[in-house]
């Protein structure tokens, strides 16, 4: 079985990607918010589009206030490995 972990490098990736996240912005901490990283809401909604189309995966709330960068991760990670389950 591949893997299929999602990190958060992957998140950052698909930042710079999908919302011109810029590298120097790039951050490992998980607790980091998307204002932390110089992100708004549109760049939220943005990657939310993003992981649907990637992931199957849904953010429940279109606030960016409401996650930390590490709540995503695992939100994007279970749902693949649920998917890989299936």
């Amino acid at each position: 079985m591949p893997d299929t972990t999602f990190t958060l490098s992957d998140l950052m990736s698909l930042l710079s990607e999908k919302a011109g996240l810029p590298a120097t912005a790039h951050t490992t901490d998980p607790d980091a918010r998307f204002a932390d990283i110089g992100l708004d809401s549109l760049a939220f909604l943005s990657m939310q589009t993003e992981l649907q189309d990637r992931f199957g995966t849904e953010m429940p709330d279109d606030s960016p206030d409401n996650y930390t960068l590490g709540q995503i991760v695992e939100r994007v990670d279970a749902a693949q490995r649920s998917a890989g389950m299936a």
